[in-house]
């Protein structure tokens, strides 16, 4: 490889891997699927990192369709989060604040980090398998959660998941948000 190739080649892997790294949260424990605890605590971290990434967007993002996104998102995961916490003591729990983990919080850190040219691309690459978690985890407690009040509550909020990732995929696409 000649000097003149081997610095683009160069310039060109320092521009390119920023494109390609991104950290999605992790997705929640295998007992957060049936058990109303570890189902409590993995529901409020999804919601505080969909709360906590969006409000970067909201600083970050000059786009207006992500920043319409990102409200929405800071809306939903806001009344999904009260309406848990809410079913929670119906069913007898007392569970602690919401908490991100290690690896919820390096997901807010990358974004906090990103350039102004990689937010949008970023954002949107995290916000697709976090909302794919959620909606698995949701669906899944839905239907086999050992508690009543909480299962009713994951019931409600697999559609507000849905209409999430499709707004994601959507704005992966470049078609924008469109009446959502």
């Amino acid at each position: 490889m000649t000097i003149k190739y081997f610095g683009l080649f160069v310039a060109a892997m320092t521009t390119a891997t920023p494109l390609f790294a991104q950290t999605p949260p992790p997705p929640p424990p295998a007992e957060a699927k049936t058990s109303a605890m570890p189902y409590v605590m993995a529901a409020g971290m999804s919601d505080l990192y969909e709360i906590n990434s969006s409000q970067i967007a909201l600083q970050k993002s000059k786009t207006p369709a992500i920043r319409s996104f990102a409200t929405m998102l800071i809306k939903h995961h806001t009344m999904t989060t009260a309406a848990t916490m809410k079913a929670a003591k119906k069913a007898g729990l007392t569970p602690p604040a919401p908490a991100l983990d290690a690896g919820a919080t390096a997901s807010i850190t990358e974004l906090q980090s990103a350039s102004a040219a990689d937010f949008d691309r970023l954002y949107i690459g995290q916000q697709i398998p976090a909302h794919q978690a959620a909606l698995d985890l949701h669906q899944s407690y839905s239907t086999g959660g050992d508690q009543a009040p909480l299962r009713m509550t994951a019931k409600t909020a697999v559609p507000i998941v849905k209409q999430h990732i499709a707004a994601a995929l959507k704005l992966q696409a470049g078609k924008g948000m469109g009446g959502m």
